[in-house]
């Protein structure tokens, strides 16, 4: 089991959201697999000098690329899917059977899931 961050997590961090960082800090107890998307630390990455928490939390984080294999599977996904939000889909595809999905916008990953159909625990951050 993995947990999945999308960048509403990530600005959670970013804003010293203390549930995320418990969460994170469980998760981290447990040894359990933290990722995200690169298109999400672009979305939410501004300043490092002014991020040291997000700096720090994405430490521990694999940050999985765009490469084209996987650009390939994204848009195949937005067609599947109808729909348009290119790092949405990179997070979704991300996601594999019981991964726990931590996101702002549950409405559009639990749609991408269910197209890929794959059963994930999605938590609203």
């Amino acid at each position: 089991m993995n947990a999945v961050l999308d960048a509403g997590a990530l600005v959670a961090v970013d804003k010293r959201d203390r549930i995320m960082g418990a969460m994170l800090r469980v998760l981290q107890r447990d040894g359990v697999p933290v990722v995200t998307s690169g298109g999400v630390v672009a979305q939410v990455w501004r300043d490092g000098s002014r991020q040291a928490n997000l700096a720090r939390i994405l430490s521990g984080v694999d940050v999985d690329a765009l490469d084209d294999v996987t650009a390939k599977r994204v848009g195949e996904l937005l067609r599947d899917n109808r729909s348009d939000d290119l790092v949405d889909a990179h997070v979704a595809l991300l996601v594999e059977p019981d991964d726990q999905v931590f996101t702002s916008d549950e409405p559009d990953i639990r749609v991408l899931l269910r197209t890929r159909k794959v059963r994930a625990r999605i938590i609203r951050v």
